[in-house]
């Protein structure tokens, strides 16, 4: 089992999809034009003022389409860049104290794969073919497919060749420089799989992190049997939205217990928005709830990760269509300052909040205690590991100001909805207030 590396502990990840991001092409072929596109130094220190110190990229390796049918493990995607692209992005990554998380598809490939062509054309019983799981012959063969989607070829986790290949690839990229992997759809490869695969690449690089993509289940026991660092909390992504959309804070605080849990095991990767989901200024019916949701990412334990946009409030709806995943993946400017002036409010909350984390570096690990609970208020209280400092998070989603009788001693106000350090705390209508007790 792994043992998570130090310095996730203090990473604040900025979750950008590139080939949205840099508006590449929605298909690839032999004749794609090679653009030198990978995120520049300009969005990087964008980035960084926000106060992320992680740049977590979806996929960037040659694909057909979207990234997730991999045709070439080892090659930038064209749409992307070439090799130098991704040097170049890693050194200016170290030259401001950035690290990279790499999206890795490995449980899936594209049928444009050289090892699927092959097995499609050689047939059963060829090596090729053992990297998959094909049924029939000849003009019926057919392969096995992630969840419905015939472009997706899934691989077969058993083959000695496949988890060979998977570790070769994850050495490689982290050798130029990377610091760790996303495994995507890790719920759908067998556990065991990344057991083998870990230890190897553990030994090469041991202070690389893995985090797998998670839905539903057990989040404890799959870790306990992969062999992987910490997983994607969408438990609590989805209690959060909901608690706020439905005014019941007696989700979340179920949610919490469950969080706690999770915390005493691993450090998850936690979220208000990703790339395969409506954006949370979408999802909210009311878009005064926006601060909450941001509040609690940055207050709760866990590993938070930005996805790009939401700090500049941007909307979006995932639709369960062909290019429905188009409006949450959207293109970015060329530069910073050709963003809509109205999502910068957005953006400097986000800043305080996470210059908030940043000064409390132990909430990463810190388990909350619910010390009022009402369906529109919420107060959640954390503790540094020796006692010294105690925080408090206060919520309010009503459209009147609020007053909580918290009994906790004396309290100092670190920030609040209207951004004042005044001597108390006012909750005022969808309000909200990080205080400290100082006794």
């Amino acid at each position: 089992m792994g043992a998570n590396p130090s310095w996730v502990d203090h990473a604040i990840w900025w979750q950008i999809y590139p080939l949205g991001f840099v508006g590449a092409e929605k298909q690839a072929s032999q004749t794609t034009t090679l653009h030198h596109r990978l995120p520049s130094e300009e969005w990087l220190q964008y980035a960084v003022r926000l106060g992320c110190n992680g740049l977590a990229l979806g996929p960037i390796f040659a694909s057909q389409t979207h990234g997730y049918d991999t045709v070439d493990f080892f090659r930038i995607d064209p749409r992307l860049g070439e090799d130098s692209d991704f040097d170049r992005l890693v050194e200016a990554c170290r030259a401001s104290g950035v690290r990279i998380l790499l999206d890795g598809v490995f449980n899936h490939v594209g049928r444009a794969h050289p090892r699927f062509v092959d097995a499609m054309e050689q047939g059963q019983g060829s090596d090729a073919a053992g990297w998959f799981h094909l049924s029939g012959e000849g003009q019926h063969l057919r392969a096995d497919n992630f969840e419905g989607h015939d472009q997706l070829v899934t691989l077969n986790h058993q083959n000695p060749a496949v988890l060979d290949h998977v570790v070769e690839v994850m050495c490689h990229w982290l050798g130029r420089g990377a610091d760790g992997w996303r495994l995507d759809a890790a719920y759908a490869v067998p556990p065991e799989f990344w057991r083998a695969v870990l230890p190897r690449v553990r030994s090469r690089f041991p202070d690389a992190w893995f985090v797998g993509e998670v839905i539903h289940g057990d989040y404890i026991q799959y870790r306990h049997a992969s062999g992987i660092d910490s997983v994607t909390q969408y438990e609590l992504w989805k209690a959060i939205w909901s608690s706020l959309n439905d005014g019941n804070f007696f989700e979340l605080d179920w949610t919490l217990r469950r969080h706690n849990e999770f915390l005493s095991d691993f450090l998850p990767l936690t979220f208000v928005g990703n790339h395969d989901v409506t954006r949370v200024a979408s999802v909210l019916t009311d878009r005064r709830n926006l601060v909450h949701a941001y509040a609690l990412l940055f207050f709760l334990g866990g590993t938070p990760s930005v996805y790009y946009g939401d700090e500049q409030g941007f909307r979006g709806v995932k639709e369960e269509r062909f290019g429905g995943d188009d409006a949450i993946r959207p293109q970015f400017p060329s530069s910073p300052d050709q963003l809509p002036g109205e999502g910068w409010d957005t953006y400097h909350l986000h800043q305080r909040l996470i210059a908030l984390r940043r000064r409390h570096p132990w909430l990463a690990h810190a388990a909350t205690e619910v010390v009022h609970l009402a369906n529109q208020q919420l107060a959640l209280t954390s503790s540094s590991p020796d006692g010294a400092e105690r925080l408090v998070l206060m919520l309010n989603l009503a459209d009147s100001e609020a007053q909580l009788d918290l009994d906790l001693g004396s309290l100092q106000v670190l920030e609040q909805s209207d951004g004042s350090r005044a001597e108390q705390a006012r909750l005022t209508a969808y309000g909200w207030a990080v205080v400290s007790v100082t006794s």
